[in-house]
């Protein structure tokens, strides 16, 4: 088995160009990287965050104005049968961008950026709400029903504002459903290490990837994500309802007793963050460039605002008026970068692991992030042994976000595959392909001791692949966003109707 992945490993190599190539592009090339911290920039970066300034000045900053309103929102009550609460949307959302990213992410940007990378992860999270708002809008916009669930989401609002055209439907929907699946080894295997972890943290000791507790692990996932995603979209927001409130409350609560019992260095953290954010400290090895790149994209990578992958989640929500949801998903992107985000920069800044002050070797930890963070809990817990249980806990919390991550990402397969047929055959053989091939394949990998990196390159090639999917779509729908977001404001939220702002939809007659 060993030797398959192996080779299945190797096969993927040539990927790793091309991603590289597709993240990095333009400051591959010598003439654009000797351009002053502009030379650190890749499009890809400026695209975002660009389109982000854009749509926070033409909505008049509604990710402020409206953050109130979003909250109200939430927790309104479903009054029809078609589709999931708002809430519920909110969770799954949530469940997806609440993931491995917000510890790994995190623990990467301030290991590489510095302490500053956290300042400009927050600014890319402020303007990265209004493109989540406006992208939920189009996702509710252009919802369609399929029998008592709606259906929707990049591919179907990409289809409608390019000409109704099937093809670009099914181009938008295999974009998606590639980068769903292909993303499900890696959650997989953050998830099977992760409760991996737990268990060493419990029991003080170390298990080999061969030993009948991974086995009996990996059988548990295969089976537990089965289970959830062939019971469909509803299935998986029951599973999310429960588990997205726990581990966010959980992850959350432990972390402020961390930073409670080391208060004297909250000051510390924050004059890092910000004296980091234009004047970092030449440990770091990119000056201002590279603090602000890492920032900016380890930001946007976790919130996922701009990518589409969240639209999904958007769509399936009953509303009164689309911008309804846009306010609830822009919520999202506060409470996944400002709050937890932010709860991991505290870990890790407050450690200082990287300057010795932990008492770790940095050169020996600073390959493996997870390591890190573990290091820098480690360093904060008190106490001889409480450290490996606050460690337990907190694997486990990175467990749940994994967990919620994967299935969310079969399920938005599932919807994006409506795009271009609806029939229940072609939808089970997407289901199947998630939970049947590529989670088992996870596993696979992390039993044979591999890593695969390679196939991590192909996560990161398909997530370019949809920024550059999505975004050019809500650049040309602009006006469509923006109509809508005038008629609430016109009309304080009443039943919207889409000829009103001069278009017509399945669902809005």
């Amino acid at each position: 088995m060993e030797q398959v992945l192996n080779s299945v490993n190797k096969f993927f190599e040539f990927i790793v160009p091309i991603s590289d190539f597709m993240w990095n592009f333009p400051t591959n090339f010598k003439w654009y990287a000797d351009i002053p911290i502009l030379g650190n920039f890749a499009f890809s970066i400026l695209l975002l965050v660009g389109t982000g300034i854009y749509f926070s000045f033409k909505t008049r900053f509604v990710q402020v104005r409206k953050f109130k309103t979003g909250l109200k929102t939430i927790i309104k009550k479903k009054t029809g049968d078609i589709g999931v609460s708002p809430f519920a949307a909110f969770l799954l959302s949530s469940a997806m961008r609440i993931g491995p990213g917000n510890i790994i992410g995190v623990t990467y940007a301030v290991s590489v950026g510095g302490p500053g990378a956290i300042f400009w992860m927050w600014v890319s999270a402020f303007f990265g709400m209004s493109i989540a708002f406006s992208e939920a809008v189009l996702a509710q916009l252009f919802k369609e029903k399929k029998n008592k669930e709606f259906v929707g989401g990049l591919p179907f609002y990409g289809r409608k504002i390019f000409g109704n055209k099937y093809w670009v439907g099914v181009l938008l929907s295999t974009i998606f459903i590639i980068y769903a699946l292909f993303n499900l080894p890696g959650q997989t295997f953050n998830l099977y290490t992760s409760l991996g972890a737990v268990a060493e943290h419990l029991t003080g000791q170390t298990y080999d990837r061969q030993s009948i507790l991974y086995y009996a692990i990996g059988i548990i996932i295969i089976i537990s994500v089965a289970l959830t995603v062939f019971g469909g979209i509803r299935g998986v927001t029951r599973v999310t309802d429960k588990l997205v409130p726990v581990m966010a409350i959980v992850y959350v609560s432990i972390v402020i007793v961390i930073v409670c019992i080391n208060f004297k260095l909250i000051p510390y953290f924050f004059i890092s963050v910000f004296k980091g954010a234009f004047t970092p400290e030449a440990i770091f090895g990119g000056g201002f460039g590279m603090c602000l790149a890492q920032g900016v994209k380890r930001g946007l990578m976790s919130n996922e605002a701009g990518q589409g992958t969240i639209t999904m989640a958007a769509a399936i929500s009953e509303n009164d008026h689309p911008c309804e949801q846009g306010f609830i998903q822009a919520i999202g992107v506060f409470l996944d970068t400002m709050i937890i985000c932010t709860m991991t920069g505290f870990l890790i800044v407050m450690a200082s692991v990287w300057n010795g002050d932990a008492g770790v070797v940095w050169e020996v930890i600073k390959e493996s992030k997870i390591t890190v963070y573990n290091a820098s809990v480690a360093h904060l817990v008190p106490g001889v042994g409480l450290d490996n249980i606050v460690n337990a806990i907190l694997s486990l919390c990175y467990a749940m976000f994994a967990f919620t991550t994967l299935i969310g990402l079969v399920l938005f397969a599932e919807i994006s595959a409506n795009c271009i047929t609806r029939d229940d055959k072609f939808i089970m053989i997407i289901r199947g392909l998630g939970a049947v091939l590529f989670v088992p394949f996870g596993v696979l990998s992390v039993l044979a001791g591999l890593e695969l990196g390679n196939v991590w390159y192909i996560s990161d090639m398909v997530n370019i692949m949809v920024v550059y999917s999505n975004v050019p779509i809500l650049i040309v729908g602009r006006k469509i966003i923006l109509k809508t977001l005038k008629h609430y404001e016109d009309t304080g939220g009443k039943k919207f109707v889409s000829k009103d702002i001069g278009i017509e939809t399945e669902y809005w007659k």
